[in-house]
């Protein structure tokens, strides 16, 4: 990304194909969702359903394989009657929670920035009708 705003040389900014597909699989919608709760307490694949209502089974199996795929989550097999299955943040995946802290720190702070710009491109686009 180019700094356009100083007389500094521009710092490289680049996102190989392994980084972006990462990135795509670990910060989707739903694994946000999935990883916040899973930084809580390990959970079954219902209770994770009820604290994410808004995902179908189907996005969440999913989400779930691309994340365990990455090492970001585990798929623990629990030998109860009936068996099941459990699944837990990893050590890599607590790691994700910085990062992500802080980008959402980010969006928090600059909110009211971002709302105007939006509400500036939406009155341009829209026009005055």
């Amino acid at each position: 990304m180019t700094d356009t705003t100083s007389g500094r040389a521009p710092d490289t900014f680049e996102i190989s194909a392994p980084h972006r597909e990462l990135l795509d699989q670990v910060l989707d919608k739903w694994s946000l969702e999935i990883l916040n709760e899973l930084c809580e307490r390990p959970a079954h694949f219902s209770e994770l359903r009820r604290a994410i209502p808004a995902v179908t089974q189907k996005s969440m199996t999913a989400t779930l394989r691309r994340l365990e795929r990455n090492g970001i989550v585990e798929r623990v097999v629990l030998s109860t009657r009936p068996v099941a299955v459990e699944y837990r943040i990893t050590p890599l995946g607590k790691t994700l929670r910085p990062p992500i802290d802080v980008i959402l720190s980010w969006a928090a702070a600059q909110m009211p920035l971002i709302e105007e710009a939006r509400r500036r491109f939406d009155d341009e686009i829209d026009g005055p009708f």
